[in-house]
């Protein structure tokens, strides 16, 4: 079995690092709402400090969004992944795909070669480089 990346290095290199960080669409992340909850604390009214209770669903607030980026992350690392160990399991086997001309061809998968975030695999049918995503069926 032959699975080799495009970058020279691992198959997997880079892939942890594929998760944003950022929360949403706004863009803010945890330091982001961090600085933001240091500011209000610093320039509040010393006659009229924030409400403990305020501080405390901020600070929960905050342990969530750090939650959720951590978890954001090992998704990212495990669909990366999977991806890599299925495309993997095509060597050896039959494929059916579509061709450059529109026509169903058939070869065995010899390689599979991983770009670097792996959505970007191509088998090698018969000597030619085929995306992954244009084989259609594969026989053992």
């Amino acid at each position: 079995m032959t699975v080799t990346a495009t970058s020279g290095t691992s198959p997997l290199a880079g892939m942890a690092g594929a998760a944003s960080t950022s929360v949403g669409s706004t863009g803010m992340d945890k330091d982001t709402f961090l600085k933001l909850l240091v500011a209000q604390m610093k320039y509040q009214d010393p006659q009229a400090p924030t409400d403990s209770s305020a501080l405390v669903s901020q600070t929960a607030t905050y342990s969530q969004v750090e939650a959720l980026q951590k978890l954001t992350e090992q998704n990212s690392t495990m669909l990366a992944m999977q991806r890599a160990s299925s495309a993997g399991a095509l060597v050896g086997k039959t494929a059916t795909y579509v061709g450059e001309d529109g026509l169903a061809a058939t070869g065995q998968v010899t390689s599979v070669i991983l770009g670097n975030d792996t959505t970007d695999a191509t088998a090698v049918i018969g000597g030619k480089t085929i995306a992954v995503g244009r084989i259609t069926a594969f026989s053992a």
